[in-house]
């Protein structure tokens, strides 16, 4: 996490109390754009950050997963398929720059599918585009087992497989 970031944690809403039971997370007091939220997964060992656009382009979000207590960092984006009901999701590890072939970008993909939201109770939905009110929850299906075969895994790098459902943790200014 970066020091000039400042992450506005979550905070309990009345009559929470039951939700908050089930779920580690309670509801936000404020609202955060989907561009400003910050995921962690269970054990707490990833941080998923979306950061805004700044353009125009065929991807609709953006967002570093760092693996926590390491340097380690990888470049995520999300596009949007034809129909825009669903978010097709990247993470992308020590990819070359510049002209890239497609084995190129195989070879430093982390992990690839569907991203998912869903809010407290459940209900899943597309993950909501730049300037829609974050998520609740992100699910990446495969997410642990993709690391765990891929350059992103071994010394010094991830050694915890994260779950597959990250929850929002806060949002940064």
């Amino acid at each position: 996490m970066s020091a000039m970031s400042t992450i506005v944690k979550r905070t309990p809403l009345c009559g929470a109390m039951l939700v908050f039971a089930a779920n580690p997370l309670p509801a936000f007091a404020i609202e955060c754009a989907q561009e400003k939220a910050v995921y962690v997964d269970m054990d707490d060992a990833y941080e998923l950050r979306f950061e805004p656009m700044r353009s125009e382009s065929s991807v609709s979000n953006r967002f570093k997963l760092a693996v926590r207590n390491t340097a380690v960092v990888a470049e995520g984006v999300v596009m949007r398929t034809d129909d825009q009901l669903r978010a097709d999701g990247r993470i992308m590890f020590e990819c070359p720059e510049g002209d890239v072939t497609g084995a190129d970008l195989r070879a430093c993909t982390v992990w690839q599918g569907m991203v998912y939201a869903s809010d407290l109770k459940g209900h899943i939905r597309a993950l909501p585009a730049e300037g829609e009110s974050a998520a609740d929850r992100l699910f990446l299906p495969a997410l642990g087992p993709s690391i765990q075969k891929s350059s992103l895994w071994g010394e010094g790098k991830a050694t915890v497989a994260p779950w597959d459902v990250l929850s929002l943790k806060g949002c940064y200014q």
